[in-house]
């Protein structure tokens, strides 16, 4: 690995911006300075004052290999991740086959190991059936354990009570959690479609998927983690009323934490009539006041961690009728950008966003050595400058070949990423040549 310096850089960590240089060795930072000299690195980058943040952990992400190639595999997405600030990211179960087995976790490990552009780690599924396996992971080994209370495709929805209770009793490592009702659900669509007809508009998506299933599901996860102590992460929550089922405390004194997902924060319901099926995602984008009380309570400890739910799905698929179009959006590669905007309209601090994009989910996941901007830790670094971002502009790098923010000009971009001490995105291109590592978890 080659060493990197870069200097003048506006450095954002751990509640603060300062100015300075930092020097990359072996993959390491191993100096922080106001100002480094006497080094010859291999690679010096001037950063002309811009944003040197460490990169995004995404903790929520659907690459969905092995199975949909046409919708994406992990070269193709690690790829459009670190364009997108992105430098390691845990991958969802839900794949074909499902990550249900060892041998299946193991499968998508060798895979990434040869594809992966950015680091990565993968979550482990639940179902019926082999809540045995569940219970003897090593918890280092995997991510986290992701369960489906509510709906799912395959064999992953888990519903039963006694399952459940148990899943929450043995589970010997973080568990996360979809959490929708599905009876609820499909009482909601009956009825509507018993009122408007088979052909539905997509912005009823937010009718069927509404506040109530979504709170009667994650109400109930936390109810069964108190009674059990079990370490619950509650994945992205959409509704206001949900918020108050999560405290406002640091999270080193908290065992049930919740994520926030890039897409509703940026988007409510107004946005159904421009982009109908391309916002379609489980759960449901749902109204601004919703919207506006998720972005202010990442002001507070009350939201952990946002992450992408990155889910891609083929075009042809988006442009079925609103009932048979799979739900999920390919956001990845525009993470760090639209999440800036956040900044730019002053409703987020650029130190708060790298908390919840960094610190905290390398803290929750218990991931050491990265999140952070600390020498000897890990160079997962992203360079961030105020230049526009047209994104109908930009080639699309996920296999699917759209993004719901095609109309979209952003005020920041990515100028450069490293991954792991490695140039894996500089000045608008991948240096194929990078290649991530796995993520440990020291639990």
């Amino acid at each position: 690995m080659s060493s990197v310096l870069i200097r003048n850089a506006r450095l954002v960590n751990e509640g603060r911006e300062f100015d300075g240089d930092l020097l990359v060795s072996h993959g390491r930072i191993v100096k922080i300075a106001r100002s480094i000299d006497g080094e010859n690195a291999r690679v010096e980058i001037d950063a002309n004052g811009q944003w040197l943040l460490p990169g995004m952990i995404d903790d929520q992400v659907h690459f969905r290999e092995p199975g949909a190639p046409a919708k994406g595999c992990i070269h193709t997405e690690s790829r459009a991740a670190v364009a997108g600030g992105i430098t390691s990211f845990m991958d969802m179960p839900n794949t074909q086959p499902p990550t249900l087995t060892l041998e299946a976790m193991a499968d998508k490990k060798r895979r990434a190991a040869i594809n992966s552009v950015a680091n990565y780690g993968f979550h482990f599924g639940v179902s019926q059936d082999n809540l045995d396996t569940v219970a003897a992971l090593n918890p280092c080994e995997v991510a986290g354990v992701k369960v489906f209370m509510g709906a799912s495709t395959g064999n992953m929805l888990v519903d039963d009570p006694r399952t459940l209770e148990r899943l929450f009793a043995e589970v010997p490592t973080i568990l996360l959690a979809h959490c929708e009702h599905t009876p609820s659900i499909e009482a909601n669509a009956t009825r509507l479609r018993e009122r408007l007809g088979e052909h539905l508009p997509a912005n009823i998506h937010a009718l069927i998927r509404d506040a109530e299933a979504c709170y009667r599901s994650s109400s109930l996860a936390v109810e069964l983690a108190r009674r059990h102590g079990t370490r619950l992460h509650v994945l992205h929550l959409t509704t206001a009323r949900e918020l108050e089922l999560f405290e406002d405390k640091p999270l080193a004194q908290k065992h049930i934490t919740a994520e926030v997902c890039l897409h509703h924060l940026l988007f409510d319901d107004r946005d159904y009539p421009a982009l109908g099926n391309l916002i379609k995602c489980n759960p449901a984008i749902k109204t601004q006041a919703d919207r506006d009380a998720l972005r202010q309570a990442l002001l507070s400890n009350r939201l952990d961690v946002i992450g992408s739910d990155h889910a891609p799905h083929t075009w042809a698929e988006k442009q079925r009728p609103y009932a048979d179009a799979p739900s999920g959006l390919p956001l990845v590669q525009h993470a760090l950008p639209a999440l800036l905007e956040l900044v730019a309209d002053g409703v987020l601090p650029i130190t708060t966003l790298v908390a919840k994009t960094s610190h905290r989910v390398a803290d929750l996941f218990a991931i050491p050595d990265r999140g952070y901007l600390r020498e000897g830790y890990w160079a997962d670094l992203v360079l961030v400058e105020p230049v526009a971002l047209e994104v109908s502009r930009q080639p699309i790098l996920s296999q699917c070949g759209w993004t719901p923010f095609a109309d979209k000009t952003f005020r920041y971009r990515v100028n450069t990423t490293l991954v792991s001490g490695q140039i894996a995105w500089r000045e608008q291109r991948i240096n194929e040549g990078c290649q991530g590592l796995a993520l440990r978890f020291m639990r």
